[in-house]
């Protein structure tokens, strides 16, 4: 059933006048996003009644996990929830419980996917789970919204590329810059040549942590440390290393390469279009403290693309978490698109450019144009219901994680390497070692037979 759309020319026009005035987007941007967001709306099917929401599980239940959570349960209910540590599972149970409803508890995400009302499944562990909690949902059927980066490794990505289109399942990869407006007409202008030839890409990411040594401690009551290591070489507890704290450990992430860089690296490749580099080096410009975190707070590295554009990626001194205004006051954390007729620089809060007129000028009618989406959450339930690819699908998710994953394999090598990215592959110079590292063993029984 059709959706109708009803809105005067002078209540649209003084909508987008009103969003362009408070976004900083030019006029004629707006426009076309909100015509084409009505045009979509129409075409949508009908959205299910209050008696007919899908059924979600939250799989992780840190604080990243219940905000996509708390985004999701406005297309759907929670209706169950796990985490290895259950003081996680109660304060998201206590969270999402409704109407005097209150959703099941897990700690073994394996139970939640044997459940017939489970039919979404909102990924949000740390980055070392994503590829096992990701394939045993999508051989159990389930639609899938899963964190970024989407997995630990290259290798890993190809077995959830195949998983999830071997299943038909819908899945989204939490890259959400791709809903964000700023960063899709920066794209869509790079697209069209509006800078002249792309040239270099800057990608600036905030500065890792540094800190430690750190010490052992008894494990908390109601953590089950051993599953939550999973796949990871066995350690001692350790409070720094858990929860929030892994994404500064090579053993479960990549530090600020795949953190904020997961992120900016997929608009950086969104505007150059192809799927991978053609080379790639890194170098350590801060290291880590012995003891302590294992990845490199700063760091520097250099891409080269097969359509001849230079991607630089580099962290800049804040305080390790935020700060996403570029300008010339020092503050740097976005993606700066460099061109031979000038350039065109995006974060969250801002889209600028060398002359305005480039952000100012319409693009022609026959222009390219990429995917829309206005709300990353709502793109994924509305493939979830037409059964077509969301804004940040599956391949996409990989190809993009794939780069940060480059990023760390030079840094750790401390070598340049070349990068077939049709074979994903390493060729060339040092080949043998780099392909070494596209995958890493993993700790029984958290291997590929723990979801078989």
């Amino acid at each position: 059933m059709k959706k109708s759309f009803q809105i005067s020319r002078r209540s649209f026009l003084a909508r987008c006048t009103a969003t362009a005035a408070a976004t900083g987007l030019p006029l004629w941007f707006v426009q076309e996003q909100l015509a084409a967001a009505a045009e979509a709306v129409a075409r949508q099917p009908a959205l299910p009644s209050p008696n007919d929401r899908p059924g979600i599980a939250l799989i992780g239940c840190g604080g990243q996990g219940r905000g996509d959570a708390s985004n999701a349960a406005n297309y759907g209910n929670i209706v169950a929830v796990c985490d290895v540590d259950q003081q996680h599972v109660e304060s998201a149970a206590k969270q999402f419980s409704k109407d005097g409803k209150t959703p099941a508890k897990y700690q073994d995400f394996r139970k939640i996917l044997e459940r017939d009302d489970v039919h979404i499944i909102v990924q949000g562990t740390p980055d070392h789970w994503h590829t096992l909690v990701n394939m045993a949902a999508a051989n159990a059927k389930k639609d899938i919204y899963g964190e970024k980066p989407l997995t630990l490794t290259i290798d890993e990505g190809k077995h959830v590329v195949e998983a999830v289109r071997k299943n038909q399942v819908i899945f989204q990869t939490g890259t959400q810059q791709r809903s964000d407006t700023r960063f899709h007409l920066a794209c869509e202008l790079v697209r069209n040549g509006r800078i002249g030839q792309l040239q270099q890409v800057n990608v600036f990411v905030p500065a890792g942590l540094r800190e430690g040594p750190f010490q052992s401690r008894p494990v908390p009551e109601g953590l089950d440390w051993d599953f939550w290591q999973g796949q990871t070489p066995r350690v001692d507890y350790v409070k720094e290393r858990c929860h929030t704290m892994f994404r500064w450990w090579f053993d479960y992430s990549g530090g600020p390469v795949t953190d904020w860089g997961a992120h900016h690296n997929d608009i950086a490749r969104w505007a150059i279009g192809l799927a991978g580099p053609v080379d790639v080096e890194a170098d350590v410009v801060t290291g880590p403290v012995s003891g302590g975190y294992t990845t490199p707070s700063e760091f520097a590295a250099t891409l080269h693309w097969a359509n001849g554009v230079k991607q630089v990626v580099k962290t800049t001194l804040d305080d390790g978490w935020g700060g996403w205004v570029i300008n010339e006051k020092g503050q740097r954390n976005g993606v700066k698109f460099e061109g031979t007729g000038g350039w065109i620089w995006v974060n969250r809060d801002e889209i600028t450019a060398s002359d305005k007129e480039l952000l100012r000028t319409p693009l022609p009618a026959n222009a390219v144009r990429l995917p829309v989406s206005h709300n990353h959450m709502g793109n994924f339930f509305n493939s979830v219901r037409t059964r077509q690819d969301p804004i940040s699908n599956i391949e996409e998710g990989h190809r993009s994680a794939s780069v940060g994953h480059l990023i760390v394999i030079a840094l750790r090598s401390g070598r340049k390497f070349q990068w077939d990215p049709d074979q994903e592959k390493f060729i060339g110079d040092g080949a043998a070692e780099g392909n070494a590292h596209l995958a890493r063993e993993m700790r029984k029984p958290y291997d590929y037979t723990f979801i078989a």
